[in-house]
């Protein structure tokens, strides 16, 4: 009949196929020689696939054992519900031919078939398209993709494309898409670039998103619930006063016990404790650094109400992060302090932070950090800037001029130069005073 007719191959078809190449390629999703038929997909998409035993066998362990292995089937008609028919030709078009075939629409459903059939060949061509095609508007939905195939490598590009545009990929629909423990590793990040208040709203948005997933009413109790362990990796203590009172104050998600806590760690000193990591997010990479000027500590600085200032630059460009300062040599004690970068030439502020810190009566420095990083430019002159309120300090002499800071793993230097700040600085000058540490990346 008709259906022999179609079967019927042409008679010596191999002589027209000069290379081994193309005549498996012939034999790609043909009935010539074949030997076995898939049913792949369900429903009305469901296609009927012709192959052959030996080629499956030679490109993959799985097939392999699924032909000659101890439980091997015998069946010439075999069953893959669970299996995109384009992605299962795009698997089988490698094995017979060693061409790619991937598109936008295929390429995760090739990624899943490649995997499930252990071609890693045709695995890393698809890791590699999404690499190509990584952009700050899919890269959550490619995380998610990647974390479910279990795709570190890929995984990892996708969080460093969320660090350098943040703001762009929570804004992309693919955010409020992601499962909880996705948002988790996104916000345990110190390297995401973005205002703290702006990416509170992005998870309040994802909050709803899940609510409505779970087919709960959309209230702030819910979304506390849905939120649960992603909640304390918002660092409030981060934002501004304004921005807190203006957003996450009353949105309700947080109870009020939190939001009093979080209003006194804004406005008083010393600061209570708080439930929330206050650690700068730098969009950064690499480890923090920090430089001393000074060679040597002393006793007895007084404050006023001067602000101690030295003046420096440095020869290549820096984000810093804070400063280190000496505390009081009465033993424990909590200071009153701002902190500034000036650009000197401008004087404009360039980052700055009212804040306290607690010192224990040592000769050590005491960390005072920024809210977020502060860019520094090579060979730009930069002032900085300590207003202390408390006791008599510690504080530093023979100072240097120059301080180089070298890494441990790279070598890579970055050198510092000081130079007094002229009119008001309570006394702080290159040779002594305040200010001994300046805490950066690079």
């Amino acid at each position: 009949g008709a259906a022999a007719l179609l079967r019927e191959p042409v008679y010596n078809w191999q002589a027209t196929k000069p290379t081994l190449k193309e005549r498996f390629a012939f034999l790609f999703n043909n009935e010539v020689l074949c030997d076995v038929h898939f049913l792949v997909g369900k429903g009305l998409g469901a296609q009927r696939i012709p192959a052959h035993r030996f080629v499956l066998a030679v490109g993959s362990a799985v097939f392999d054992a699924m032909f000659n292995g101890g439980m091997a089937t015998t069946s010439t008609e075999i069953e893959l519900p669970d299996v995109e028919p384009a992605a299962f030709l795009a698997l089988l078009k490698f094995l017979y031919s060693d061409e790619v075939q991937i598109g936008p629409e295929t390429v995760m459903t090739t990624l899943y078939t490649a995997k499930k059939y252990a071609v890693p060949a045709l695995e890393a061509h698809c890791v590699e398209f999404l690499k190509k095609n990584l952009r700050a508007d899919n890269a959550f939905m490619l995380l998610t993709q990647a974390r479910l195939f279990d795709e570190p490598q890929l995984a990892s590009l996708c969080l460093e494309n969320i660090d350098k545009n943040t703001a762009d990929a929570i804004t992309a629909e693919g955010f409020t898409d992601i499962d909880l423990d996705t948002l988790v590793a996104v916000l345990e990040r110190d390297t995401l670039g973005i205002r703290e208040v702006r990416l509170f709203n992005a998870v309040v948005r994802w909050a709803e998103a899940e609510c409505q997933r779970q087919q709960l009413q959309v209230t702030p109790e819910n979304k506390r619930k849905v939120l649960g362990k992603a909640l304390a990796l918002i660092r409030f203590p981060l934002m501004t006063i304004e921005e807190f009172a203006a957003g996450p104050a009353q949105s309700g998600i947080l109870v009020d016990r939190e939001a009093v806590s979080l209003f006194l760690h804004f406005t008083v000193n010393p600061k209570p404790r708080v439930d929330f990591i206050d650690r700068p997010r730098c969009c950064l990479r690499g480890k923090e650094c920090s430089i001393n000027r000074f060679q040597q500590v002393e006793s007895r600085w007084g404050y006023s109400g001067t602000s101690d200032r030295i003046r420096f630059s440095v020869n290549k460009r820096i984000f810093v992060v804070g400063f280190g300062l000496y505390g009081s040599i009465h033993g424990p004690t909590d200071y009153q302090v701002n902190i500034q970068i000036i650009h000197t030439d401008s004087n404009t502020v360039l980052g700055q932070n009212d804040t306290g810190f607690s010192c224990d009566g040592s000769a050590s420095t005491f960390r005072v950090m920024f809210k977020e990083p502060v860019e520094m430019l090579p060979n730009v002159n930069y002032t900085a800037c300590a207003t202390l309120k408390g006791p008599d300090s510690h504080y530093g002499t023979k100072g240097l001029r120059k301080v180089t800071h070298e890494s441990p793993t790279t070598g890579a230097k970055t050198c510092f130069t000081f130079c007094y700040a002229a009119g008001n600085n309570n006394g702080t000058s290159v040779e002594d005073g305040q200010i001994p540490e300046v805490i950066f990346y690079t």
